[in-house]
């Protein structure tokens, strides 16, 4: 059993994600070395255009929009941490609890043009909408 536990506000955050993401990411908390809380789940096209004209997102087709798509971020004495580090550590509990559940995931770590650590969203072959 894991030391960790999701916050209220990371379930929050989750309302309204699809229920196989939300699957992978309270699988996920349970194996992690590494805290996580929930950043963003669904967003509105506001918000995205917004993210997009300040540069911290490259697309109006994020996977947020449909609840696709999830941001977490490592949690570590009470603040998130940004080190690229802990996100890897973050994306194997969130692989191994996809491929044990059977759900493909793509993780924006290993994304070779903009690359995103905290984003993790359903695979567009296996849920295309």
């Amino acid at each position: 059993m894991s030391q960790f536990t999701l916050s209220h506000r990371s379930y929050q955050k989750m309302e309204g994600i699809h229920l196989d993401l939300r699957r992978i990411v309270e699988r996920a908390i349970d194996i992690t070395c590494t805290d996580f809380t929930v950043l963003e789940g669904v967003r509105t096209i506001e918000r995205q255009k917004k993210l997009v004209a300040s540069g911290a997102s490259s697309t109006l087709r994020s996977r947020h929009l449909t609840g696709h798509a999830v941001d977490l971020g490592a949690y570590v004495d009470g603040c998130v941490d940004w080190s690229w580090p802990l996100y890897h550590k973050i994306a194997a509990a969130m692989k191994q609890a996809a491929n044990e559940l059977g759900i493909d995931i793509v993780w924006g770590g290993d994304w070779t043009t903009f690359p995103d650590g905290p984003h993790f969203q359903l695979s567009w072959q296996a849920y295309p909408l």
